[in-house]
């Protein structure tokens, strides 16, 4: 059964590293490198912190400090996003999303998305005008993007304030912790309209209130501690069904319905080791 405890839920600045400065121009091979290298230093300096190496967690600060930090990140995810490198993870969503939204709500409004960690605004769901989008993101990149943590913004008081889906790319693997990233998923449910309430449209209702979420590939398919059956029995517990997904070789997508057949009591998942061998990685979700 869920428990009824009060969380201070965790910033999301702890998992990203700081602000700096640098020119715009970036290679595909130097973004590759530079993401990757990015990752790679957030997962040593959540090491260093666990062991209470303050030593290794300055010296990785400076590394990071060095490289831009989110700034720089954020201008090479930027970049990844361009169509002739592949990138834009809302075209998948919208190919997903494209034979139901040729209806509309008989209410006559647009459906409301919450996009966190919002990189631009002329993405493939900003410019299928399907939807009245709110952005946030830790360190905004321009116009039309709130600057906000999600795990510090408000909880909606009324149906104004709620969505009929959040989309969550690259996003929760940036979460520092196992235990922030289960808090994350809890959390955006709270920001989703009740399922089966809030649409009069059979066809918008059958995908829904939903979640969007995207992860590195190796994320879910090299992790000691999740894999796709973790996963989707983390996202059960939390009232989700699987709608859609897709593997690529970089990374992993989901569409997540809200479905309140699937609710009930919410199960416990602590990081718990489901594969072995040296080169897993140790991404993990827990709820607690």
């Amino acid at each position: 059964m869920a428990s009824n405890k009060k969380r201070t839920p965790k910033s999301l600045a702890a998992g990203r590293p700081p602000t700096f400065h640098r020119p715009k121009s970036i290679s595909r091979k130097a973004t590759k490198t530079l993401i990757n290298r990015l990752h790679l230093l957030e997962k040593r300096k959540r090491q260093a912190i666990a062991k209470g190496d303050k030593a290794e967690e300055a010296a990785i600060d400076a590394e990071i400090q060095s490289l831009g930090g989110i700034k720089r990140y954020q201008e090479a995810s930027l970049q990844g996003q361009r169509h002739d490198r592949g990138g834009d993870s809302s075209r998948v969503l919208m190919q997903w999303l494209q034979p139901c939204l040729t209806s509309k709500p008989s209410s006559g409004r647009r459906l409301r998305m919450l996009e966190v960690g919002a990189l631009s605004t002329q993405n493939a769901c900003s410019k299928s005008g399907c939807f009245d989008i709110e952005r946030i993101d830790l360190n905004s990149q321009g116009e039309g993007i709130l600057q906000q943590d999600f795990m510090q913004r408000p909880l909606p008081r009324d149906e104004s304030e709620r969505f009929d889906i959040i989309s969550l790319s690259l996003v929760l693997n940036f979460v520092p912790d196992p235990k922030g990233r289960g808090d994350m998923l809890r959390r955006a449910t709270h920001f989703l309209f009740p399922p089966g309430q809030h649409l009069d449209n059979p066809q918008l209702a059958a995908h829904f209130p939903s979640l969007f979420l995207v992860l590195p590939a190796p994320c879910v398919t090299n992790s000691r501690y999740l894999d796709e059956e973790r996963l989707a029995s983390i996202m059960t517990s939390l009232g989700y069904t699987k709608t859609a997904s897709k593997t690529s070789q970089r990374l992993v997508y989901y569409l997540w319905k809200r479905d309140s057949s699937c609710g009930g009591a919410e199960r416990q998942f602590s990081k718990k080791e489901i594969r072995s061998g040296a080169s897993r990685n140790n991404f993990a979700i827990v709820l607690d």
